[in-house]
């Protein structure tokens, strides 16, 4: 039988099947301090212990003021729950990175960038983003607080295998057209439940020409189309974007992992539940409109008419979203002004990210009307981007240069939206109250959300001076 990646990999691990739900062996397993904390304290409870610790990596990203390392802004829940890590990962003798390690930041950023997540792992996380690993070609599942226990303390998972999705993009992306726009433009085609049940393999021609990490982007928002899961096969951009990291392969440990991953490749006649086929010609610059990822538009485009859709529960649901988000019908996209923008969270706050944000910012000033953050995906990232001097285009355009942390993605510190404002973010969320009670979140790619900075409302990044940054 013709195997796709996700069956090579999951044929792989699994230990035992019973119905159908299969019992997988987890190959890492991060953590941070949101999700932790009930699973660390039933352990103590039980008496259980951490399995194998050298395979687990905490970190804290959630709750972490961004604003500065010397003085923080920082309440009261988000300081508890960073203690409560840092005293959990010293009784169970997890590797954990801090507040003040030079390594700290993002989950989804730093596996990645410290070789901690390798192509053919399985990686399971207590973060419904952790699909974005699935760029490296490891399958990639989120999980729930009972099941952050079950692979602390026994190393595997039960999980029923889903559907497999694959969706294939060809053609030539246009200016101003990113993985993020591509994954906005999926979303809005198969609505936020289209992948249900399925892992997504995104494969095809503009696939293999985006970075890896624009792959993550992808891998990254695929969860807020429903899927389980992301994946995309592994390739020499990927050996190379891992080759160096820290946590990596070395010598021949390295050749011998190269070889194997070589063979992490859907088979051609590989069968899949559902495909799909997109044209990134076809695709513009995209900005959501409503409160959830599906609701979106090309920039050129306008708010859509209530009345005209004809499914009376999806009706209702963009009456209510326009009444949140203070939008009319008809409202063209780049008459939408912003007060903040944001650019970070695991979606878009990487290196890459920051230097496409950067190439409209250069020259420019952020308007007047507007509050603009930058917040690295991790402090390597911070310390990469001034090393070569893109902290300077930020700032000198107006920017505030943070640290490193989830920041205004979720608002669980200080950094938060503030009720009635609307903000232009690089995230992957727009929900009522994500960015703070009453905030109203349009999500865009970096380079967006730089532009909406500048000029105080979305425009058509055709028209935008591009320059050069490296």
């Amino acid at each position: 039988m013709p195997y796709t990646i996700t069956d090579k990999i999951w044929e792989a691990h699994e230990i035992a099947k019973e119905d159908e739900f299969s019992l997988l062996y987890i190959d890492r397993h991060l953590t941070h301090e949101v999700t932790s904390p009930v699973a660390f304290s039933d352990m103590k409870y039980k008496g259980y212990k951490v399995r194998r610790p050298d395979l687990s990596l905490a970190v804290m990203d959630h709750n972490v003021p961004t604003d500065s390392k010397e003085n923080p802004t920082i309440d009261e829940l988000s300081e508890k729950q960073m203690e409560a890590l840092w005293n959990n990962s010293r009784t169970f003798n997890v590797p954990l990175l801090d507040f003040y390690s030079p390594y700290q930041g993002i989950i989804h950023v730093v596996g990645p960038e410290l070789g901690f997540s390798l192509p053919g792992l399985t990686i399971a996380a207590g973060d419904s983003h952790t699909s974005t690993h699935g760029a490296l070609g490891a399958l990639a599942f989120g999980i729930g607080t009972s099941e952050v226990e079950h692979v602390f303390v026994t190393q595997t998972l039960w999980i029923k295998k889903p559907k497999q999705f694959r969706i294939k993009i060809n053609g030539n992306m246009k200016k101003g057209v990113s993985a993020k726009d591509l994954a906005l433009y999926i979303i809005g085609k198969i609505g936020t439940g289209g992948a249900i049940g399925h892992i997504i393999e995104y494969s095809g021609e503009t696939v293999s020409e985006i970075n890896v990490e624009g792959r993550m982007t992808l891998c990254n928002m695929s969860i807020e189309a429903g899927a389980r899961s992301a994946i995309i096969e592994p390739d020499d951009k990927v050996f190379s974007y891992i080759k160096d990291a820290p946590l990596a392969p070395k010598g021949q440990d390295w050749e011998d992992a190269v070889k194997y991953w070589k063979n992490l490749k859907s088979d051609p006649n590989a069968k899949y539940d559902k495909e799909l086929e997109i044209d990134a010609g076809s695709v513009k610059p995209m900005v959501t409109w409503g409160t959830n990822p599906s609701m979106v538009a090309p920039v050129d485009g306008y708010v859509p008419y209530p009345e005209e859709v004809k499914d009376e529960s999806l009706r209702n649901e963009y009456e209510r979203a326009l009444k949140y988000m203070e939008l009319k019908p008809g409202q063209k996209i780049t008459d939408i002004s912003v007060d903040y923008v944001f650019i970070g969270s695991c979606t878009n706050a990487r290196l890459s990210d920051l230097i496409e944000a950067a190439k409209v910012l250069k020259g420019k000033k952020v308007n007047r009307s507007v509050r603009a953050l930058v917040v690295p995906g991790s402090e390597w990232v911070k310390r990469k981007a001034e090393r070569i001097g893109i902290h300077k285009i930020f700032i000198d355009a107006g920017f505030e240069w943070r640290h490193s942390g989830c920041s205004m993605c979720i608002a669980m510190n200080s950094d938060r939206l503030p009720p009635g404002k609307r903000s232009a973010s690089t995230s992957n969320r727009n929900f009522e109250n994500r960015q703070g009670p009453g905030g109203r979140t349009h999500l865009v790619s970096p380079a967006m959300a730089a532009a909406a900075a500048v000029f105080g409302h979305f425009v058509d990044l055709a028209d935008v001076e591009i320059a050069e940054v490296m």
